[in-house]
């Protein structure tokens, strides 16, 4: 049996463990190796990668991933996209959804990896449908997590509607790495006596269970995972890729990894590593072992902004008070995956439920669009007291949520005039007014010295 490997340093590995903050130029010299390693997919956008870089990169994305591409010429290019939030945290009307989508795909895109932080596949369709249209792969992702009402008979008709829906693979998306080995082999092995397609499983080395669960999971039938090169592997990141190679051919699996290729790799990323430990940007912390999440059952970025937000408080004292609330905050809401942008709400509410001494008294738009039901169907009852607390009945969302959204691509291209260049400039804006608009003021003023510098240069 042959075990297939995404390799993550470029997306979810550097977002998990630098906050994304990699830029194209310490990686742009390494992809010609990396297209030639022999992996099923390089995961390289998506997800806070496109935010990042206009916010802090001063990169266009969309240049990113056309760089990308012209470097990748045999290796599949993998995303990760929010179905109905694109990239944001909010749902966007269809027509948007289908434009981003199909821009994606021009641009370079080959893997789609789709999923909704609810599992409500009304909120993946059109992204899915688009894909397709586009002639790519769509990944419909089911998003791990444990609670009263999540079971494997639950996650196997999850797999069925989305084989239905006409996905290529499933992948399973544990956010947190709490998927235990047991866990992962039953789930894996219901998944492919459900369905007929391949199953990917995607998990973080957060809690250690890592390699565990993905070697139980290709047991089970599993035909490929997401692994980082070693550097920056481990803690919050994926398992290594090196390592997982290693184990796996040992016992008999096939890989079409090349040893020779890894290690160039591995070696061109330890000195990359090693900046930003220098500079501060990687912690030393987030590479550890977190097994009190498999506790409180959260992603490891998710405790890192409740202590972030906790300091900026001066309230430190009232972590482990806010952590005990989180599982409390979570079955109000319906017992919700915790991934962005729910697991942010989530936490965010369990601070301020602490914070004020009294529960919910102040409640944070976002989990009021939750409650209306902006987002879409919890997996489970949520709270009728908490709802009739911030609705009435004639406000709640009546069927999906993005059907009731007005087109807004047209109108924000007219809007933006000659600002936008391009229409990947316009989904730039509308996935990040603020962000963009800076990016593409700092974009004119660097364009405007280069021509000065220019003309100033001739004269002379």
């Amino acid at each position: 049996m042959k075990v297939q490997f995404t390799e993550t340093v470029v997306r979810d590995s550097q977002q998990s463990l630098i906050a994304t903050r990699m830029p194209f130029s310490d990686f742009e010299d390494i992809l010609e190796t990396m297209d030639n390693a022999g992996y099923h997919s390089i995961e390289c956008w998506g997800g806070a990668t496109f935010d990042s870089c206009l916010r802090y990169l001063d990169e266009d994305p969309w240049e990113r991933l056309r760089k990308i591409k012209a470097i990748c010429k045999k290796t599949p290019l993998q995303m990760l996209l929010r179905g109905q939030n694109i990239l944001g945290y909010k749902h966007y009307p269809d027509e948007t959804v289908r434009m981003f989508v199909r821009k994606s795909a021009e641009n370079g895109m080959d893997i789609f990896r789709i999923f909704d932080a609810l599992n409500d596949f009304d909120n993946i369709k059109v992204a899915v449908d688009e894909t397709i249209k586009c002639g790519k792969h769509a990944q419909g992702c089911i998003c791990y997590t444990t609670s009263p009402v999540h079971t494997i008979e639950k996650y196997a008709e999850m797999g069925k509607e989305l084989e239905k829906m006409g996905v290529h693979s499933i992948c399973i998306k544990d956010m947190a790495g709490i998927c235990g080995p047991q866990e992962a082999y039953d789930l894996v092995k219901a998944l492919k006596a459900s369905t007929k397609l391949p199953v990917y499983f995607h998990t973080h080395h957060t809690t250690g269970l890592g390699p565990m669960t993905y070697l139980k999971a290709i047991e089970a039938g599993c035909d490929g995972i997401d692994t980082a090169i070693s550097p920056f592997a481990g803690g919050t990141s994926q398992p290594a890729t090196e390592t997982m190679k290693y184990a796996l051919e040992q016992l008999g699996y096939e890989t079409d990894l090349n040893d020779d290729d890894l290690q160039k790799i591995a070696a061109h990323f330890a000195p990359i590593k090693k900046k930003f430990l220098d500079n501060g940007t990687l912690n030393p912390q987030v590479m550890g072992i977190k097994a009190d999440i498999l506790k409180y059952q959260v992603p490891g970025g998710m405790l890192s902004n409740m202590i972030a937000n906790l300091k900026d408080l001066n309230a430190m004292d009232k972590f482990d008070a806010a952590c005990d609330e989180i599982p409390a905050v979570r079955k109000d809401m319906g017992y919700p995956p915790l991934v962005t942008p729910l697991s942010q709400m989530v936490g965010n509410q369990a601070v301020q439920n602490v914070l004020f001494g009294e529960r919910y008294k102040n409640i944070s738009k976002e989990i009021k669009a939750y409650l209306r039901g902006e987002y879409g169907t919890a997996p489970g009852e949520v709270s009728q007291e908490l709802i009739d607390k911030c609705w009435k009945p004639e406000e709640l969302v009546q069927g999906r949520y993005a059907d009731s959204l007005e087109p807004i691509f047209e109108k924000t291209k007219a809007e933006l005039g000659k600002t936008a260049r391009s229409d990947e400039d316009v989904l730039s804006y509308i996935a990040f007014p603020q962000v963009a608009e800076k990016f593409f003021a700092s974009r004119e003023e660097k364009e405007s010295n280069t021509v000065n510098y220019t003309i100033e240069k001739k004269e002379d």
